[in-house]
Formats: structure tokens, sequence, C-alpha cells
């Protein structure tokens, strides 16, 4: 089980999906394309008036099987903590390739990080998911998720780009019918 910080709650069954990068074995025909990612997480204690505490998503980093399994405290002054979060799989899933085109089209495409803070013990919190997906990030966002991103690498943002060239077809645009031909109670 990986743990976020001592104590913490693991993270849920769906947060790394089976691909040949979760067990940092080589690929299969078979296997979606993936990526092994770590979350930087920032602690700030007391950061004003009104809060205890806040966190944000520092970085996403490439995970090459360096950073090991558990979440380790990389600095921590006593104000401001950043903690890595190693073991995250990020596969690419064809249904999904709308959600990576809408990402790869905006200004600055990003990592989308679902977290979660702990119900017991406000000072901890942990990544639950990595994503590429605009549209994924925006269903867990409906579900009142927190979602936050980060811009991605200039290679990262090319292997996307590459999936989402051979994978994603744009739906045909409808002609719109004009509304002289259409029933009155239909307009």
């Amino acid at each position: 089980l990986r743990w976020a910080v001592k104590g913490a709650t693991p993270r849920m069954p769906w947060a790394a999906p089976a691909c040949a990068c979760a067990n940092h074995r080589p690929p299969t025909m078979t296997d979606r394309p993936c990526l092994n990612v770590a979350v930087l997480i920032e602690r700030q204690k007391q950061p004003n008036a009104w809060e205890a505490w806040r966190f944000r998503i520092a970085d996403v980093l490439r995970d090459d099987g360096d950073f090991g399994d558990a979440a380790r405290v990389l600095r921590d002054d006593g104000h401001t903590a950043l903690v890595l979060h190693p073991g995250f799989s990020v596969a690419l899933f064809r249904d999904e390739a709308q959600g990576y085109h809408l990402n790869l089209i905006t200004e600055q495409p990003v990592w989308f990080v679902m977290w979660r803070i702990d119900e017991n013990d406000p000072s901890r919190a942990w990544p639950e998911r990595v994503m590429l997906s605009y549209d994924e990030a925006g269903r867990l966002l409906d579900a009142q998720e927190r979602v936050d991103n980060v811009p991605l690498t200039t290679d990262v943002a090319m292997w996307l780009q590459a999936y989402t060239t051979t994978h994603y077809r744009p739906e045909p645009k409808r002609r719109a019918r004009p509304a002289s031909f259409r029933a009155p109670e239909q307009r």
C-alpha cells in the first residue's frame, strides 16, 4: 500500500490504471501508452488569518522508478513543506481522445491532478489521480472533487499530441435545418 503520509488514507483502487509502466516493465502490443509520474504538493501553514493550511500542486514529474514507492517530505521549514508522492501511472485511452485534444488546443496544455485533504487531519493532503483529459477533469469537478493543474513539459505535450493525432476524429458537423422548415411547436 502507498500512503500519502504517516497514517493517511490509502489511494482508491481506480487511481492507478493497469498499463506496462505501472510495474516499470517493458510494454507489450496490448498495453496502453502510459507514463509514470510523481506529484509534488506544497503545504503552507497559516498563510493568512482565515486559513489554517493551504495546499497547491507544485509540479508533476516523470518517474523512472527513482523516487521509490512511498510519499516523502523533501523540505519542511515549519511554515512551508514540499511532499513528493510517487507511483502514479497516466494511461491514454482512445475514448478520451477528445479530452486530450481540448487540453492540447489551450494556450498551455496541463496535467490535471485530483487531490484530497484528510478529513481527520487537515494538515495532510495527497493526490488521488493524475490525468491529461480535459473531459475527465471536468467530470471530476462536476462531482465536487478538487482538481488542480500544472503545465505540461514540451516532451509530454508532444507525446500526447502524437497519440491524439492518431486517435482523435472530430464528430462531423451536422447542417442546422432552417427554422422555417420545422413545425411551429419544434422551433
